[in-house]
């Protein structure tokens, strides 16, 4: 994370230790930090253009392949829906 952002609370006169705590957590969740560090966590790279071309017609040779054999009738009709529902 880049952009760290620190905080620094003080111990104000007669106050507990749970409700410094409780300051401190609503100061960090205010701020976006820890939602930021979350989100980050995980990040994953974004698939290059040939990368992404070859999934593009793997995914339509398939479906042709697919086509072909439920005119053929070697495929049912509920596993045409099958196939055709999910993301193309």
């Amino acid at each position: 994370m880049k952009d760290t952002t620190r905080f620094q609370i003080k111990r104000q006169e007669r106050e507990t230790n749970l409700s410094l705590v409780r300051r401190f957590t609503k100061r960090v969740k205010e701020s976006g930090v820890l939602r930021a560090a979350k989100r980050s966590r995980f990040k994953h790279r974004e698939l290059s253009e040939v990368k992404k071309k070859a999934a593009t017609l793997r995914r339509i040779e398939k479906k042709q392949e697919h086509d072909k054999l439920f005119k053929l009738g070697k495929v049912s009709r509920d596993e045409s829906k099958k196939f055709n529902s999910r993301k193309n």
